[in-house]
């Protein structure tokens, strides 16, 4: 057998690896020895010989005979030194080429300060084996090589290869999977077919911009001495990306475009992208409150700083005019990511049909990262797991990370442990562009890139804009007190404007006094803009009502028709014909109808007649959740499994008369992620209820920042409303300390001025009439529901047809059964607590009545009163709970129960002692506390 010598066995491994890439990309011969299973590479001397013999024939500088061309096989001649050389030359121009798919980014110019990219030995043509000398370049033809730059030999693509894998722009694509998207994307970057050469109008139109977001910077720098402006300078092609992508986003159809980022940059982009008057941004530096913007009265909202409002402003594009939102954003940086998916979402989605179609062209996200946050955050990562699941995709958003190549202080070593700020997004197969901030034309390439495989693919792009910050963190920092050297170079630096400028001057494209008009051009329009302000400061202001508004005042009807609930119910107990339930399950589901005529309408059946009978009235529905489709205690089940095929049926999705859409979706294990998307959803959906379910009402904890920051102070800050409604299972059980407490204390010291509702409601009639409620209020407001777990189907929380046909939400539930003359002791309590103690053996002693209340905030101090008053002969109110003293609801609402006492009646606490963890680990433990709470209330 001969032997098969190492540059031969070189080039069978590169043959090998493109098989495996696609197998229709190497030659038959070669194809049919790798899928024989034989390894031996001797048995590919035959086919090798074809090739080596057209080499010799064309001597390198032909396209050879396509292996797959019938004819038959020569004799493999033996093989001459020169053979050999050609032979292991085009393996190795093979190897080069792949290596500057996948590591040119290292050689590449991406630093604007200079410093010098690391490089990488295999994108080194006279480094490899054999060397890839300008002779043996020239003789290697490019058709072998399967590039996608014009030219005949290695000699004529390799300078276009290297120019377009490391210069001013890189790429890294050979992570992805789909190797028709890696395909399309070397197409796309090797042949140039987005980095074209801009018109001269369009470089014109491109310097304009660049001097207005300079001029701006510099000006409010100048005018307002210290002041924080967290300028864009360094990363100043940000905005004429943003210019960009809006323009080929309204191209393709859309009628949106969501923005969200941090305050990097935020004022240019209200004033150059959403479309905000000068007059307004400068009114916020000289202290102006504008018309808007709440009052200093007490009672109303607080307002935020300007680098966090959100704005919304009508776009002229060459396709039509479109909407570009920018999402209000608090400092806790990658927070607005998923809000931002989850309007899109909502502006993407038709909920007027029950079928609610998505469709992704409608609008694009756009979520601008700090590079020290971005792979920092673990909602980043949350989101980016969000992009291509049923239920949430936005058809691909466009990243764009505002790398300064620095955090506060914090140098990238410190910061992250990946050469890249951007190799977060390789794990989730996004293809990532890299790009030099200060070639400006280089950055339309790659938004165009971007844009372009988002079209195609409906993917997520990621383009890693490398610039600097010019001034530190903000306007009052100096960087040169850790970042000394940087600094330095930063002072010495042109501006991206400036470079720009002296590339059209030495294009000819413009003259010096050109430019100069332009950067005075737009000095005089701030300057008229300012002076308008300061003349309007005389003019009387327009009185605002100061006070956040909370409702109508309209009486909210809840109740439905009894015949309507059961038409309503047998629909949602109807599967197609031939689709086999869990027979488990279809017993549980033919009760209902039973339940419904003589009692016993349980949780889940009271929801899924509440969801059903919106639907029917035109409101739409968006339920998401971990295991919300069955529901984590089995007791929802609104999508069937069919146990001998496997499919899906949703009921309620398929009501006749439904007159909107119901979204439903098991979501990810994420909480700060999955709920800041349904926030987003629901801000842009006013009409819609929305819903997010916890599996635990503990895990709320890992969202904790979207509570704070969103749900509870939107309203006051950005006057932004929302009807979300978070589901938390909530009640002690003796499951533990993770599976027992929604962290109710957090959400009640968190309420005030009626920004949120907080209920825990007892019955499933009162869970109904509070859905309805939710859906139906003119004043949207989030709410925050305490659902129970061991009361889902406990007989006692059920309800009956009459009692969802009839009256509404009580907010206060008293003792029905109490002989007010005789009672002395009235005990208070909420939720799950208040089964415990009317079940108990002392619950038979008369002088003893237990009382509801059901809506913790905004507290129903009139209902409570009301309830109090009606017990003549009572000496005292015993607040009981199951949570620890400083959990639960009685630090929030002690005052409240104090109000409107009677004179000599007092309130005393009964529940767990002040502790750390919210309930005991062990069930015995748990019971033997949990008896004891009973028996000091009620003895």
């Amino acid at each position: 057998m001969p032997d098969v010598d190492a540059v031969n066995s070189g080039y069978a491994r590169v043959l090998l690896e493109e098989y495996l890439e696609n197998p229709e990309a190497v030659p038959s011969e070669w194809r049919a020895l790798f899928e024989s299973g034989d390894g031996d590479l001797i048995e590919a001397l035959p086919g090798l010989a074809r090739l080596l013999e057209t080499l010799r024939e064309t001597n390198g500088h032909a396209t050879p005979t396509p292996a797959s061309t019938p004819a038959a096989a020569p004799p493999a001649p033996a093989a001459a030194p020169a053979d050999d050389e050609l032979l292991g030359g085009v393996a190795a121009a093979m190897s080069l080429v792949k290596a500057l798919r996948t590591h040119g980014h290292l050689a590449a110019r991406l630093d604007p300060l200079g410093s010098e990219p690391v490089g990488d030995p295999a994108l080194e043509p006279e480094r490899l084996q054999p060397k890839l000398t300008p002779e043996l370049q020239a003789r290697i033809p490019a058709s072998l090589l399967r590039v996608h730059t014009p030219g005949e030999t290695l000699a004529d693509v390799l300078p276009t290869l290297q120019e377009t894998y490391s210069s001013t722009s890189a790429y890294e694509i050979e992570h992805i999977s789909d190797h028709e998207q890696r395909i399309w994307l070397r197409e796309a970057i090797e042949s140039g077919r987005y980095r074209r050469e801009l018109t001269a109008d369009e470089k014109k139109r491109l310097l304009a911009r660049l001097s207005e977001v300079e001029g701006l910077e510099r000006y409010l720098r100048r005018v307002f001495l210290g002041q924080k402006q967290f300028s864009v300078e360094g990363l100043d092609t940000m905005i004429p990306m943003l210019d960009e992508a809006i323009d080929l986003a309204a191209e393709a159809g859309a009628h949106e475009v969501v923005i969200g980022m941090a305050h990097r940059g935020r004022l240019n982009v209200l004033a150059h992208v959403i479309g905000r008057p000068y007059e307004t941004i400068l009114r916020e530096f000289e202290g102006e409150r504008t018309i808007e913007a709440v009052t200093s009265d007490p009672e109303g909202g607080t307002g935020d700083v300007k680098y966090h409002l959100g704005a919304e402003g009508i776009r002229s594009t060459p396709a039509g005019d479109l909407t570009v939102t920018l999402a209000a954003n608090p400092s806790h940086l990658e927070a607005v990511d998923p809000v931002v998916e989850g309007r899109t979402r909502a502006e993407q989605t038709d909920r007027s049909t029950r079928e609610g179609r998505h469709d992704p062209r409608v609008a694009l996200p756009v979520l601008i990262h700090g590079d020290a946050a971005f792979p920092a955050q673990g909602i980043v990562a949350e989101t980016l797991n969000l992009a291509e699941l049923e239920g949430y995709s936005t058809g691909g958003t466009l990243h764009l990370i505002a790398n300064n190549q620095i955090g506060f202080t914090t140098d990238p070593v410190e910061g992250r442990s990946t050469r890249y700020s951007s190799d977060l997004a390789k794990g989730f197969d996004f293809p990532i562009i890299h790009v030099n901030a200060d070639d400006a034309e280089a950055c339309i390439a790659a938004v165009r890139l971007g844009m372009a495989y988002r079209r195609r693919f409906q993917n997520d792009v990621v383009i890693d804009l490398v610039g600097y910050r010019r001034h530190g963190h903000n306007e009052q920092d100096e960087a040169a007190y850790t970042q000394p050297l940087m600094a330095a170079r930063i002072a010495q630096q042109p501006t991206a404007r400036e470079q720009y400028v002296a590339d059209l001057i030495e294009e000819g494209v413009l003259s010096e006094a050109d430019a100069e008009a332009l950067a005075r051009q737009v000095e005089t329009k701030l300057k008229e803009a300012h002076q308008r302000l300061k003349e309007s400061f005389a003019q009387a202001a327009v009185a605002s009502e100061g006070r956040i508004p909370y409702g109508t005042g309209a009486e909210v009807v809840t109740a439905v028709a009894a015949d309507r609930l059961r038409e309503l119910d047998r629909s949602l107990a109807t599967a197609p014909e031939g689709f086999t339930i869990h027979p488990k399950l279809k017993k549980q589901l033919d009760r209902r109808a039973e339940a419904l005529e003589q009692g016993g309408i349980d949780w889940g059946q009271a929801e899924s007649l509440a969801f059903a009978s919106l639907l029917v009235d035109g409101i739409p529905i968006r339920l998401t959740g971990q295991d919300t489709e069955r529901g984590t205690f089995s007791h929802r089940h609104d999508v069937l499994h069919d146990v001998e095929t496997g499919e899906t049926y949703t009921p309620i999705q398929h009501l006749e008369e439904a007159q909107a859409s119901f979204e439903l979706y098991n979501s990810p294990l994420s909480e700060a992620a999955a709920m800041g998307f349904e926030y987003g959803y629901s801000v842009a959906a006013p009409e819609a209820l929305v819903l997010w379910e916890a599996q635990f009402g503990d895990f709320v904890n890992n969202a904790q920042g979207i509570v704070d920051q969103f749900i509870v102070a939107g309203l006051s800050k950005w006057g932004q409303t929302s009807r979300l409604t978070l589901l938390l299972p909530h009640g002690y059980e003796g499951n533990g300390p993770e599976h027992s407490s929604a962290r109710l204390e957090r959400f009640l010291q968190l309420a005030a001025q009626e920004n949120i509702r907080v209920a825990n409601p007892t019955t499933a009639a009162q869970y109904f009439h509070l859905v309805r409620r939710q859906a139906l209020d003119p004043a949207a407001r989030p709410l925050v529901v305490m659902t129970p777990k061991g009361l889902l189907r406990l007989k006692q929380a059920s309800s009956t047809l009459a009692e969802l046909a009839e009256g509404a939400f009580k907010p206060v539930l008293d003792d029905s059964g109490a002989d007010k003359a005789q009672v002395r002791r009235l005990v208070l309590c909420s939720g799950k607590m208040y089964y415990d103690l009317a079940g108990h053996e002392l619950r038979e002693t008369g002088h003893v009545a237990i009382a509801r209340i059901e809506q913790l905030y905004p507290f129903p101090v009139e209902e409570k009163s009301a309830v109090v008053a009606s017990y003549p002969r009572l000496a005292e109110v015993v607040w009981a709970q199951e949570e620890p003293q400083n959990m639960g609801p009685w630090r929030a609402i002690r005052h409240r129960l104090e109000e409107k006492l009677p004179e000599g009646v007092r309130l005393r606490y009964v529940g767990r002692p002040w502790r750390a963890s919210p309930s005991e680990g062990y069930p015995t433990a748990h019971l033997r506390e949990q008896d004891r709470i009973v028996r000091e209330a009620l003895a």
